[in-house]
């Protein structure tokens, strides 16, 4: 049996403490098709960071920066 390796969080291993809303294009990368968050399992990124992901869309869907659906 083969073990899969866990992906690195992006955040950490860019040394980036703050996820700022208004930078919609790093936001677009933790987002698919539709505008939906996608999950740790799919991007790697750790708890904390994808807690704080998870808000910065939010806040950037609310000043009208991200979509909220494209359907």
């Amino acid at each position: 049996m083969t073990t899969k390796e866990k992906k690195a969080c992006w955040f950490c291993v860019n040394d980036l403490e703050d996820i700022d809303y208004k930078n919609t294009e790093l936001l677009k990368k933790f987002t698919n098709f539709y505008g939906q968050i996608l999950p740790k399992r799919r991007t790697g990124v750790c708890s904390k960071h994808q807690r704080k992901l998870a808000q910065a869309v939010k806040r950037a869907r609310m000043m009208a920066l991200l979509i909220f659906t494209n359907r």
